[in-house]
């Protein structure tokens, strides 16, 4: 991968994030409402939505003048752009009157980047033997009954899985294991190390289970196609004939060509490592920043919103560059140049 075509790729992320942000903006705009109507709708006074005491503004015509909001759509953006050029995405409006946007997104960011981390892990440990061994006895009974359940948990809704395991092992329901919410235990400060993360595993358990589950199927379908077409492959058979192990010719040469449609999906989880279920969150009441997301889309936090779509837009573009440098560490074969392959 030549310097040259790092440069290009860069520029012409950049010129999409302008694009992805800039769209944003105008849409946030359009849409019906903003935190100015947000804050009074949600204290019931129109002269003084934003007390002064949490360091927010002192009417809603000084927080749309400080916002923006009393000029057009496109001015707007040039002053936030301008901002944020400068290292300053802002206050939050609605959600946190006052604080700094990056200082609320760095509260939350930590339990999401944990939470989206384990169930990772978790979904690529599973699904790739799986994945392996279905390809491996393609057609036979053991790949159908693997694909009937693989496909059954594909199609659960995420809040109907949740609100189920919360019925069946979470405080009040049928077998009390698992905590209700959080990520935290109630009584951390009266428990001795080992307890401590006892309690934390039982915590993480349910939400990182509700996050695998879906990614599970899908990763391990594609690993089951990717690792067919490669058995299939006349440099598998050739090794075969040579007399290679089974365990050579699984891991060693097909699983090889194999990964790299992994790779392409793994660049594409990165956006969801951070931003995180809103769902999931939701039900286990996790303060992480699908939490953080929804609570700015409901108050219309003009600021906050803009840096979740920054943040997202800026980790979508990054998963794809991302995967284009895994490309050539899994098979040196493919070189990225520009118009060369």
């Amino acid at each position: 991968m030549s310097f040259e075509y790092i440069i290009k790729r860069l520029l012409l992320a950049a010129f999409t994030l302008l694009i992805i942000l800039f769209a944003s903006y105008m849409l946030l705009r359009l849409a019906p409402g903003d935190p100015t109507r947000s804050n009074m709708l949600n204290s019931g006074d129109a002269g003084n939505a934003v007390s002064a005491e949490k360091g927010g503004l002192r009417s809603n015509s000084a927080l749309r003048e400080k916002l923006h909001l009393d000029r057009p759509a496109v001015v707007g953006f040039y002053y936030w752009l301008r901002n944020v050029f400068k290292g300053d995405f802002g206050e939050s409006a609605t959600v946190d009157p006052g604080r700094k946007v990056l200082d609320l997104i760095a509260d939350h960011l930590p339990v999401t980047l944990k939470l989206n981390i384990f169930a990772l892990i978790l979904t690529y440990l599973i699904a790739i033997p799986i994945g392996v061994y279905s390809a491996k006895y393609a057609d036979s009974k053991a790949d159908q009954v693997t694909g009937f359940i693989l496909f059954a948990l594909y199609s659960l809704p995420v809040i109907w899985v949740g609100l189920l395991l919360q019925a069946l092992f979470c405080s009040g329901g049928l077998w009390e294991v698992f905590p209700l919410k959080g990520l935290t235990p109630d009584n951390s400060s009266r428990l001795t190390i080992w307890q401590l993360h006892w309690e934390l595993v039982k915590c993480y358990t349910l939400p990182v289970l509700c996050l695998s589950y879906g990614g599970l199927a899908a990763l391990s379908r594609y690993a089951r196609s990717g690792m067919l077409e490669a058995l299939r492959g006349d440099y598998v058979r050739t090794a075969r004939a040579k007399g290679a192990g089974e365990n050579t010719l699984l891991w060693h040469h097909a699983f090889r060509n194999a990964v790299i449609s992994l790779i392409t999906l793994f660049g594409g989880m990165l956006p969801a490592l951070v931003s995180g279920s809103v769902i999931v969150e939701h039900i286990f009441s996790i303060p992480g920043m699908g939490t953080l997301a929804l609570n700015s889309l409901s108050s219309r936090d003009y600021p906050l919103q803009m840096a979740l779509f920054a943040i997202g837009g800026a980790l979508t573009l990054g998963g794809i560059f991302i995967s284009d440098l895994l490309y050539t560490a899994a098979d040196p074969r493919i070189r990225l140049e520009s118009g060369k392959n």
